[in-house]
């Protein structure tokens, strides 16, 4: 029977200036740990540390440009595309545009701190 995800949980996020992160599946709002799925706002100018997680992630941006720098060099994701991150890989995110970035996450497994494995 199909289960009703009725609203997201706001959950913390990492990074300057702060974006907002509305987990609708994953280990917060439904419990999940097979993947989770997040709708992300990044302003302009916000940045992460960098880090090299134990899940794929795969984004969508809806909105703007997201950043996606990774060590052989950058990719500029805009508005209308989608990038996939492996598992293992080093990455840093960020929206440095004047329009910031509004997308959408997907990891699998579900994102978690502590396979994300952040830059100290």
């Amino acid at each position: 029977m199909p289960e009703l995800i009725d609203k997201p949980s706001r959950v913390a996020a990492v990074g300057e200036p702060p974006k907002t992160i509305d987990e609708y599946v994953g280990r917060v709002n439904t419990g999940e740990d097979r993947l989770s799925i997040a709708h992300m706002r990044s302003p302009s100018g916000w940045s992460e540390p960098g880090q090299r997680p134990e899940f794929d992630e795969y984004t969508v941006v809806l909105r703007g440009a997201l950043t996606v720098e990774h060590e052989n060099g950058v990719l500029e994701v805009r508005a209308g595309q989608a990038v996939h991150t492996r598992a293992g890989e080093w990455i840093r995110y960020s929206s440095p545009g004047p329009e910031g970035a509004e997308y959408i996450a997907v990891c699998v497994p579900a994102f978690s701190p502590s396979t994300v494995h952040r830059d100290e």
